[in-house]
């Protein structure tokens, strides 16, 4: 009688019992030695490694996936929205020189599906697999009342650890140390309002299929941002001294790069230098903008940044190319005033 009354009221108890019990299945794929306990309880213990982390700096964040979910529900498409969310939490942490261990999600539904809840959940699991961290617990609220019949908001948090000592701020940052660009996949979880616009502007569908894009626009869109940690570390483990990193997000290389760089120094990028994907050529143009102008809204093409000296570049780069990280030099640490410079930009 209390369950089919709150189904009228737009809770559904059963269903909420059954995507549990998926989750549980799920959060098995995802998991350390660490983890206390699993999904399935009130909370989740991790017993933290104090031989590896002696001086342990506990570092959290916590991200979405912004309107790009827009995408997954016009095609519906749930399986990768949620490597994306898992990505924007541990890339932001990464930039401490963190480990991240473990990652909680939120699914915030109108009614819930639960074979499209399970969907976003085993993308969350598997972003937590390319991470390292476990999957230790989340929370799925239904409320109808909140969202729009077929809509959901998928959030979520990630800790990771690193030793005091060794954390990474950019104050280490010199003159002369030279900037490395990580590839993105693509347009990653950001600037997805105004690419959305554009495609509607354009008469553009997700099903459609544009010069360059690697399959249908949707199937483009839907790439998963990357998730960067294991090549990073591939560079801490081998020792390279990393003075500085930024995950390159909504702002852009613009306004991202410079929240890393010390007081007294600004970044020069030569323009040119990586590789920029056609989605990003035909957004800049449907937009009318200049490259300077479109990189203060998209990643277009790098995803991430490491600064390191500039003897240590080459071994920098054959490091990230043995882990299956494609980068390239994309600039140096100048003096300045904290701005990104560019070198080569037609505007």
């Amino acid at each position: 009688m209390a369950a089919d009354l709150y189904k009228q009221a737009g809770v559904d108890i059963d269903a909420g019992n059954e995507a549990a019990k998926r989750y549980a299945k799920i959060g098995k794929m995802a998991g350390r030695p660490e983890v206390i306990g699993g999904i399935g309880g009130f909370s989740g213990g991790f017993r933290l490694d104090v031989t590896k982390y002696p001086e342990p700096l506990l570092v959290s964040g916590t991200d979405g996936v912004g309107t790009k979910i827009k995408v997954a529900f016009a095609t519906n498409r749930h399986d990768t929205i949620g490597i994306d969310c898992v990505a924007m939490c541990v890339n932001d942490i990464l930039t401490s020189g963190a480990e991240p261990l473990f990652f909680l999600d939120y699914l915030a539904v109108n009614t819930l599906d639960v074979d499209v809840a399970e969907a976003v959940v085993s993308g969350v699991a598997k972003g937590c697999q390319e991470a390292g961290c476990a999957l230790i617990g989340g929370e799925t609220a239904e409320m109808g009342d909140v969202y729009k019949r077929g809509d959901y908001d998928l959030a979520g948090t990630a800790v990771g650890v690193v030793n005091a000592s060794a954390a990474i701020n950019g104050s280490a940052m010199t003159k002369g140390d030279v900037i490395i660009g990580l590839a993105s996949n693509g347009v990653h979880s950001n600037g997805y309002s105004l690419v959305r616009k554009l495609l509607l502007d354009a008469g553009v569908g997700y099903g459609d299929e544009l010069p360059g894009f690697r399959g249908t626009v949707g199937d483009e869109l839907l790439t998963p941002t990357a998730i960067y940690v294991k090549p990073v570390h591939q560079l801490l483990e081998n020792g390279v001294n990393i003075r500085g990193m930024a995950h390159i997000t909504g702002g852009g290389l613009v306004d991202n790069l410079p929240r890393t760089i010390p007081d007294g120094l600004s970044a020069r990028l030569r323009v040119g230098s990586w590789h920029v994907r056609p989605v990003f050529e035909w957004l800049q143009k449907q937009a009318g903008m200049s490259f300077t102008e479109a990189a203060r809204v998209w990643n277009m093409g790098v995803g991430y940044v490491v600064v390191v000296p500039r003897e240590e570049a080459d071994a920098a780069l054959a490091i990230l190319a043995k882990a299956g990280q494609t980068a390239t030099v994309i600039g140096e640490i100048v003096p300045g005033d904290g701005t990104v410079l560019w070198e080569g930009a037609k505007d």
